[in-house]
């Protein structure tokens, strides 16, 4: 078992919930028969195949099975069995010709599937039979380049042990190689232009192989086997050490590197899809001038530590962490921080401290680290050089991460004091990946914040069948764009906020390079219905295609519903920011009653004021003004003490504005209400804090009243009032945040079960931003168990905006099979 399987997760984020769960497609009937010409099986008992005299199939395997060894493995088990034939890729996966005595194929295909490379993803065996020839021997074929594409590119892997020991080994030739790798791990989507997956169509392909690795590439029985990134320092790639200038500097640029490092300097790393800028994270001077220099005044940076031991004197790491953190993704994981003497090494500037705080006048702080292991060889080399954990970050402000050379010079000069650069090309940015474990929420252990590098582009298997290809274009924020077809849905990694020059060429190159290298050209384009998204003016902009609005909350569930492998219909619980509602107001609290083609409103948080719209959003002081109103906002409270000059000016903005049901900007009131965050430099950032802020030992919960209705309503202002008065009274503010969770929790729970009442429905789903916090996911699915509901929650796309443009596919895709959309 592998270690991402551990986790509960495999390579693309899919919980392991066996086969009809992913989406695989199945005949649903027993092989234990003769008459298996032209079948379609997989995961399939091929013991009671007729075993008897010579045998002949010819097999066609899709799914994750370039890159990955597969051909490697056939060729094993074909010769291990005594059995003739070829193996060849094409442009649609692995394609066999096997033959031999009719037991031996029987035990091909099963072990096929069963014994297959831990990092392949088998989705569809086709099995046709064939009449023996009686030709001896088995080979690798050279690659069909012929038919439609349709060959799932993996996504980068992290470097495996046998390249680890290789890079540590004095006597091997490639002893500290930066850019070691197999046919199992390195580099994969970052550095494909197009398919099939062979060296010439990467970024490699400018790096001649020396006899040495073109004898290995050869070699069926070496294990860099037709690895496209294969190289060694005799053939390159080259590590240079640049100046911020771009000059070259002289010495080791590891180990120069690894010393500005322990100096105190920023220095820019290269890494598989882009440039983090580093520092030491014992070092608060330097930790503040990144801050600085990089225009992130707040947001946390991520650990890099050395190894999982490492790991473990800053974080608690469980099993279910333990297995993420050495996955093959190598994502960024979000654990609770230690109080050990490591970790209060870290600089104050890379997360705040964890002491709480009821005023703003000191940081109200935070109990977890983003932590995560070396994925390349590089960054295990300098991490043993500067002999501690580093501090990163990507990019600067709102920008996405840099990852063409001239692009980073450029944007990064300013920023960082040298530049750990090679000359392989970065073909397509991939931002780190980011999760959460969870206790007891999604079945998987883990919310998804943001899916990148190491799980994009490789495709979520659906249930549903997408007859036209679909472009779903996302939202602006956490942006992603889907392309879906047949029965399965390609998300592109996390691109930021379109708002940003940079993430919107990116945005469209992105959907370029995809239709380009899965061959789909969209016949549909779904969008949301907010006419001044940027996702959405691209979407109205392409020519000749249906375009299909997409309610935001509605897409969201269909999110979920996707990630799970149902249909519906559900109660869906949308907890969200701001989005654009049919009826012309501001969603963004709602309880729907939604499958995938449709949904009806149910019920809502109350909707209250969004004083000065977008400013309440960057300011969450204004929507405790709003919660709080004129009569319930007296001046000993601290959030009216500190926004005095403008408190009454506030109080009449809300009279004259919009109305919104955002569960988000509830969140935000309170968050303002005691102290924890005022104003905003990063999306979620109060939310965030506050549940940080909140101690998660408190069992006590406020009550917020449920109006009968069409809609039902949640008073979400009496959880507001509620901890008004718990603060005024002298209330710890940690104590007051525990119960305000707790209450929402409680009204979500309490909300569904009248809902259960008129409509009998007894699942839920839920989604939206607010839900990638774990203390509410935790909470609000235990009750809703405790309350007999059958729970449906993320496990492999975020439930923020990050997910929403899977959920606009499969709207898409489910109104196009019911005629909807025509």
């Amino acid at each position: 078992m592998t270690t991402s399987d551990q986790a509960g997760l495999d390579r693309s984020g899919f919980n392991r919930t066996g086969p009809d769960q992913a989406g695989v497609d199945r005949a649903g009937s027993d092989w234990a028969r003769s008459d298996w010409a032209e079948s379609d099986r997989a995961g399939s008992d091929w013991s009671g195949l007729d075993q008897a005299g010579l045998k002949r199939v010819e097999v066609h395997v899709q799914g994750i099975v370039r890159g990955v060894g597969f051909r490697l493995f056939v060729h094993a088990l074909a010769r291990r069995l005594g059995l003739a034939g070829q193996v060849r890729d094409d442009v649609d996966g692995v394609h066999i010709e096997i033959e031999g005595a009719g037991h031996h194929v029987a035990e091909f295909l099963t072990s096929l599937e069963h014994d297959a490379p831990a990092l392949s993803e088998i989705e569809r065996v086709t099995v046709v039979r064939a009449e023996p020839t009686g030709r001896g021997g088995f080979t690798i074929a050279a690659a069909d380049p012929s038919g439609q594409r349709r060959t799932v590119v993996p996504a980068d892997l992290a470097t495996c042990d046998d390249c680890l020991s290789e890079l540590a080994d004095p006597a091997g030739r490639r002893h500290r190689h930066p850019f070691v790798s197999c046919a199992g791990c390195g580099p994969r989507f970052t550095v494909v232009r197009a398919v099939p997956y062979d060296r010439p169509l990467t970024t490699m392909a400018g790096f001649a192989m020396c006899p040495g690795c073109a004898a290995e590439y050869h070699d069926p029985g070496d294990r860099r086997f037709h690895a496209q990134p294969i190289c060694c320092p005799g053939c390159g790639p080259r590590l240079r050490l640049l100046d911020a200038r771009g000059g070259e500097l002289p010495g080791d640029p590891v180990a120069t590197a690894a010393a500005l490092l322990r100096a105190g300097r920023i220095v820019a790393v290269k890494g598989l899809g882009g440039y983090h800028l580093a520092v030491a994270a014992s070092s608060e001077p330097a930790a503040a001038t990144l801050r600085l220099r990089g225009h992130r005044p707040d947001e946390p940076f991520a650990v890099l530590a050395a190894d999982l031991a490492q790991a473990r004197l800053l974080c608690a790491v469980d099993e279910n962490a333990a297995g993420l953190l050495s996955s093959r993704a190598r994502p960024i994981v979000l654990l609770p921080r230690r109080d050990t003497p490591h970790a209060r090494r870290i600089a104050p500037s890379i997360a705040p401290s964890a002491a709480p705080s009821a005023t703003l006048s000191a940081a109200p702080g935070t109990r977890s680290l983003g932590v995560m292991l070396p994925c390349t060889p590089l960054h295990h080399l300098l991490l043993a050089e500067v002999a501690e954990p580093l501090a990163l970050t990507g990019g600067t402000g709102d920008e996405p991460i840099a990852y063409d050379d001239a692009d980073a010079l450029a944007r990064l000069g300013a920023v960082a004091d040298a530049f750990l650069t090679h000359d392989r090309p970065i073909h397509v940015r991939a931002d780190d990946s980011v999760v959460r474990p969870t206790a007891d929420g999604p079945a998987a252990g883990v919310v998804v914040l943001r899916r990148a590098r190491g799980y994009a582009p490789e495709p979520l298997p659906l249930r549903h069948f997408v007859p036209r290809t679909v472009l779903a274009c996302g939202g602006d924020r956490e942006s992603t764009f889907c392309l879906a077809r047949d029965r399965r849905a390609f998300v592109s990694p996390h691109l930021g906020d379109l708002a940003d020059p940079e993430a919107r060429r990116s945005y469209a190159a992105g959907i370029e390079h995809f239709r380009a290298l899965f061959d789909l050209c969209p016949e549909l384009v779904a969008h949301d219905l907010h006419p001044g998204y940027r996702s959405t003016r691209h979407a109205l902009a392409i020519p000749g295609v249906e375009h299909v609005g997409v309610q935001h909350h509605h897409a969201h569930i269909a999110s979920c519903l996707a990630d799970n492998g149902e249909r519906g219909p559900v109660i869906g619980v949308a907890f969200d920011g701001p989005g654009h509602g049919t009826d012309g107001t501001i969603w963004g609290g709602e309880f729907l009653r939604a499958d995938l083609a449709g949904f009806e409103r149910l019920g809502r948080l109350e909707p209250v004021p969004m004083p000065g719209g977008d400013a309440a959003v960057r300011e969450p002081w204004l929507m405790a003004a709003a919660y709080l109103g004129p009569g319930d906002g007296p001046p000993k409270l601290d959030v009216v003490r500190r926004n005095a000059e403008r408190w009454a000016a506030a109080l009449a903005l809300a009279a004259g504005s919009p109305l919104t049901s955002s569960a988000a900007h509830l969140f935000d009131a309170v968050a303002a209400l005691l102290g924890v965050r005022d104003r905003i430099t990063y999306a979620g950032q109060a939310a965030y804090e506050l549940e940080q802020h909140a101690d998660p030992a408190e069992t006590g919960s406020y009550r917020a009243r449920l109006t009968p209705g069409e809609p039902l309503t949640v008073h979400g202002a009496d959880l507001v009032r509620a901890a008004a008065r718990d603060l005024e009274s002298g209330r710890p503010t940690p104590v007051i945040a525990g119960r305000f969770h707790n209450g929402v929790a409680d009204a979500v729970a309490r909300a569904c079960a009248a809902l259960r009442d008129t409509t009998g429905l007894t699942a839920v789903a839920l989604s939206g931003g607010v839900f990638q916090n774990v203390l509410l996911v935790e909470r609000t699915v235990r009750r809703l168990r405790a309350a007999g509901f059958r729970v449906l929650t993320h496990r492999r796309v975020p439930p923020g905006d990050g997910g929403l443009s899977l959920g606009q596919a499969v709207v898409a895709a489910a109104r196009d099979r019911s005629g909807l959309s025509r």
